[in-house]
């Protein structure tokens, strides 16, 4: 029996494991995917004793884009000073393993199964979504397996997420707030960032990210100064090769961030901002350690090894992300610009000096409750073809047929629906000459079926 104890180092198998029929029988407790509130989970952490209630330091971040990437960098930086660190993160992309993070190691079959079994029997067949009833299964290994801190990312909203359960977390975060869930949280940025805020908590110190929205601003403000929530001013300032950061307990130098992208140096940013008031050490050294050996995938990832890649012609390059609102778009258009001047997506020069840019070619999907429109429309221009496909398993994705004309609609001429993602890559390369660089988007669902797809 798996000792509750213990953070396992047994990675998850890839085939069927003792979790998957609990994890099946779990999404039958509830007739809904999405039913935000917080009393059934309050009933069900009180029938397995609080195990929210005694937790290392929490750091509870919220937001729509970056969420995912700043929880990276936070586990980087105090794991590379030697702290023990929990992590909860949604969804997954392979395998819901993905979700739970103990002691630095991903959770072991046996170990999440004995957990979700132990949460189906105090739940007792009582109506609870999959997502609040896995939520509280996390709560319960992080209270049995000894740790230094715990990040949690909440999974939608902030106010009604069953994360939201910790009455005093160490520090509270919001990533940049755009437009997303709105059938959840409201057609205004206003009512999406009041939404954020409610995991707010009175003299708990907030960290913000930059604002594209002076009214998700102002309202993130007017929410923490109501509760007496003191927000914690930083800055993180690119240089050439890095950037400055600044806040009131640290001011240092640092090299770009290991994940690809200009827009990683705000989320980096707002993870040190967070280490400020945890009761941990996390030395320059360690920023540095960490900043480099961050990983998260599906955002701005180069895939270089499987069979998609190496269907490739030889000097091609592919690319996975995950993004799949408006802002995301817009943060894979400035890449796009990026690209075109001959820098690739840590910065660094890419390609032969003289080297004619490489033409960015689009494999798209997404789920029907996103915009299309708003994703595809800043990144439209940067496009030569797009390649459509529905996300593999996915009940609520887009026909391929649905995607391709919302490409055409947004101005990609050469766009056409494809049966999956191998078939899209092969008509891509049909017929063109010279190497160019493919760009799989569009969903984290069809992110994690490619890299399942890639081994």
């Amino acid at each position: 029996m798996t000792d509750p104890t213990k953070a396992p180092t047994k990675a998850p198998t890839t085939g069927p494991t003792r979790s998957d029929p609990v994890l099946e029988r779990l999404k039958g407790l509830h007739p809904k995917v999405i039913d935000l509130s917080l009393d059934r989970v309050h009933r069900l952490l009180a029938a397995l004793g609080h195990p929210e209630r005694r937790l290392p330091p929490v750091v509870h971040v919220a937001g729509t884009n970056g969420k995912g990437s700043t929880i990276a960098f936070l586990r980087a930086m105090l794991e590379a000073a030697g702290h023990r660190v929990h992590v909860y993160t949604s969804p997954h992309l392979v395998r819901f393993h993905e979700r739970i993070r103990l002691a630095g190691a991903l959770i072991d079959d046996d170990h999440l199964a004995a957990l979700l079994e132990e949460c189906e029997r105090a739940n007792a067949g009582g109506p609870i979504t999959f997502f609040e009833v896995t939520t509280v299964a996390a709560f319960l290994a992080f209270s049995r397996v000894p740790a230094d801190v715990v990040l949690l990312e909440t999974g939608l909203g902030g106010r009604l997420d069953a994360t939201n359960v910790v009455d005093r977390p160490a520090v509270t975060a919001i990533t940049r707030i755009s437009y997303d869930h709105r059938q959840f949280l409201g057609n205004s940025l206003m009512e999406i960032a009041g939404e954020k805020a409610g995991i707010f908590k009175p003299s708990v110190p907030v960290v913000l990210a930059e604002q594209p929205a002076a009214d998700a601003l102002r309202t993130l403000s007017l929410r923490a100064g109501a509760i007496g929530a003191p927000i914690q001013g930083w800055s993180a300032t690119p240089q050439p090769g890095g950037f400055r950061f600044e806040s009131a307990k640290r001011r240092v130098d640092l090299p770009m961030p290991g994940l690809p992208g200009a827009h990683q140096i705000g989320n980096a940013g707002l993870a040190l901002a967070c280490l400020d008031h945890l009761p941990l050490a996390v030395d320059d050294a360690a920023v540095v350690t960490g900043l480099a050996a961050v990983e998260w995938p599906a955002r701005l990832q180069r895939l270089r090894r499987g069979p998609l890649a190496e269907a490739l012609p030889p000097g091609w390059e592919l690319w996975l992300d995950g993004g799949h609102n408006d802002s995301a778009g817009e943060v894979l258009a400035r890449q796009a610009v990026d690209w075109a001047a001959g820098a690739d997506a840590s910065g660094d020069s890419s390609g032969a000096a003289g080297e004619a840019p490489r033409p960015l070619l689009l494999i798209y999907g997404m789920l029907a409750s996103k915009d299309p429109y708003e994703f595809l429309a800043p990144l439209a221009p940067f496009a030569h073809a797009m390649r459509t496909v529905a996300i593999p398993g996915e009940e609520a994705s887009l026909t391929a047929e649905e995607s391709a004309e919302a490409g055409r609609t947004c101005g990609i001429q050469d766009t056409a629906a494809a049966a999956g993602v191998a078939e899209a890559l092969a008509s891509l390369t049909e017929g063109r000459d010279g190497p160019a660089r493919v760009l799989i988007c569009g969903s984290l669902y069809l992110a994690g079926a490619v890299l399942a797809e890639n081994g």
